[in-house]
């Protein structure tokens, strides 16, 4: 600023000198222009008439004017854009008011329509019974799934407890915990010598704590031969007398209700199975045993070299008609009991024709005439334990020698089991307790269980020997 400075006054100094030296010029050698003379024409006395002065503006603050001009097209710049936002936000503004105002009316006409309704139910009165109904249906897949069936508890212990030539265990009392986590049976009872033997055998109650980690379950659902489930509602499963129905030869077995609403999947006909009168219903009858010796028989057109086909390098065979089980215990084709616990498979027990260290060519040609009947099937069941803790599941409280009713010499007991809580389990279907041997329990549970309880037996008379001495030994 200060050098701008003194070059403007540097610059209005030069100028002032000149002008006065062009004023003394002026009036030494010319005359100023007369009205009807020329400028440049010379006068009679030697004046040459010059041209009359010029006046010079000089703007002295061109600086300061153009940043004012600047400032002022800014302040007009910012002027427009407030204008505009303002109308911009005043727009909105409006637009929300008309929103609000629009939310504003409509809850008012829903709060209006609820207090009709609201005035309407409270007069309901049956108001709180409905509430409660639609409460217990919002949870009904939660009570279905904590739900527990009692009546199961009645196969259950017909399956646990002894009877016949290795001793009687009876009841004189029985508690049922479903309410834990693990379910227990608590109970007092009293073991018999087996054969009717007028003594107190140890053994029998031994023999009964070491069977709890043979015990096993089984439970699942029935298929058609397509392997749609059926639901557990259209199968009977126990006949007129309670019984669960069973062929002595064949095993066990239920009625599928195959014109029951429901009861079938969709294009399943009932032409394509074999149809049964039961109770003057339609059904079929579905086994719940495996049927080996029908279910993997070949076709006869299988048999021949004919129609047979063999592949050494993958050891396989191709037959026709291919069976409803396979030696690895899968099961098509045909309607079956589809087991969550049980396994199956199948070992040839018959020589193989053939060269014998040729075990690919053998097999084969021993497949190319087996029949069923030459197969031993196995059936494992290592995950469905009835008594999770095996041995350790039960647990012997009291013992004691007794009376019987007849006055026979028996053993009381009392015992608590803590038993598998699937086995009570609503969603669990087709629930059977099976007995170390395998067999289930086919006879009407609630008849039986007249003949599992009997009367508390009494304490040993003073006096009675043969009631308080221990004839035999035992480790429980």
């Amino acid at each position: 600023m200060a050098g701008g400075k003194l070059n403007k006054e540097i610059n209005l100094k030069f100028l002032t000198d000149l002008f006065k030296k062009k004023d003394k010029n002026a009036a030494a050698g010319s005359a100023a222009v007369q009205p009807g003379q020329a400028p440049g024409t010379v006068t009679p006395d030697g004046v040459v008439i010059s041209r009359p002065h010029t006046h010079l503006e000089i703007n002295l603050v061109p600086d300061i004017k153009d940043e004012m001009i600047k400032a002022l097209k800014f302040r007009n710049l910012v002027f427009y854009i407030c204008i505009v936002v303002s109308i911009v936000s005043l727009g909105t503004s409006i637009i929300f008011v008309s929103i609000a105002a629009g939310q504003q009316a409509a809850a008012d006409g829903k709060k209006g329509t609820l207090d009709n309704l609201t005035a309407k139910l409270t007069k309901y009165s049956d108001l709180g019974d409905f509430l409660t109904i639609r409460d217990q249906l919002d949870n009904l897949s939660k009570i279905t799934d904590n739900k527990k069936l009692l009546s199961r508890i009645f196969n259950t212990i017909a399956v646990l407890f002894p009877s016949g030539s290795n001793g009687t265990i009876k009841m004189s009392e029985l508690n049922i915990n479903l309410a834990s986590e693990s379910p227990t049976i608590s109970f007092d009872a009293q073991a018999d010598a087996p054969g009717g033997d007028d003594g107190i055998d140890y053994n029998v109650l031994d023999s009964f704590k070491k069977s709890m980690q043979y015990m096993r379950y089984d439970y699942g659902s029935y298929v058609d031969k397509d392997s749609n489930e059926i639901p557990a509602y259209c199968m009977i499963e126990n006949g007129t007398d309670g019984a669960t129905l069973s062929d002595p030869d064949k095993g066990y077995y239920a009625y599928w209700l195959i014109d029951g609403e429901g009861c079938k999947a969709d294009g399943v006909k009932a032409s394509d199975y074999t149809i049964e009168q039961y109770n003057g219903q339609n059904v079929v009858r579905i086994w719940r045993t495996p049927q080996f010796q029908e279910w993997y028989q070949y076709s006869s057109s299988s048999t021949g070299s004919s129609n047979q086909s063999t592949n050494a390098s993958n050891n396989s065979y191709t037959s026709p008609s291919k069976p409803s089980i396979s030696l690895d215990g899968e099961i098509e084709n045909v309607a079956h009991f589809a087991s969550q616990c049980i396994t199956y498979s199948g070992t040839p027990t018959s020589e193989y024709v053939g060269d014998a260290d040729s075990a690919v060519v053998a097999k084969i040609q021993y497949r190319a005439n087996d029949s069923s009947s030459s197969i031993t099937w196995a059936r494992t069941n290592s995950s469905c334990l009835l008594v999770p803790d095996g041995t350790e599941g039960i647990n012997i409280t009291d013992s004691s020698n007794g009376r019987g009713s007849s006055d026979e010499l028996v053993l009381r007991f009392s015992a608590i089991i803590t038993l598998n809580s699937e086995i009570f389990k609503f969603n669990s279907h087709h629930v059977l307790a099976m007995a170390p041997t395998g067999r289930f329990n086919v006879t009407d549970s609630y008849v039986q269980l007249q003949s599992m309880f009997t009367e508390r037996a009494a304490d040993c008379a003073p006096g009675d020997t043969a009631c308080s001495s221990s004839l035999t030994g035992g480790d429980f």
